[in-house]
């Protein structure tokens, strides 16, 4: 499995006008095959900061995502949204433990 986290940014008086774009992308990933998981989360102590997680089956599930036309739609948003500061990292995963 892989798992994304991390970050993006964008100016707090955008995010109202960021939500329609953002709920239509995790929707639409969240659909794909090999989508385990999908979400955006605000922080709650930095405005404009906005946690990002994902989880994919495998390399080719990703690799479908990122060809995917709703990825694309969702990049050529970010410049009318000002979302910037991207710091989003890939890891290999095994399966979950319960703690």
């Amino acid at each position: 499995m892989l798992l994304i986290v991390g970050t993006v940014r964008l100016p707090p008086e955008n995010l109202e006008r960021a939500r329609p774009a953002m709920l239509a992308m995790a929707q639409a990933s969240r659909a794909e095959v090999g989508c385990l998981e999908y979400g955006y989360a605000e922080d709650v102590f930095v405005p404009g900061l906005i946690h990002v997680k994902e989880l994919w089956s495998d390399q080719a599930a990703l690799d479908a995502h990122f060809a995917s036309a709703h990825i694309q739609t969702w990049r050529a948003a970010w410049p009318a949204l000002e979302i910037g500061d991207r710091d989003l990292r890939v890891y290999e995963v095994g399966q979950p433990r319960v703690t």
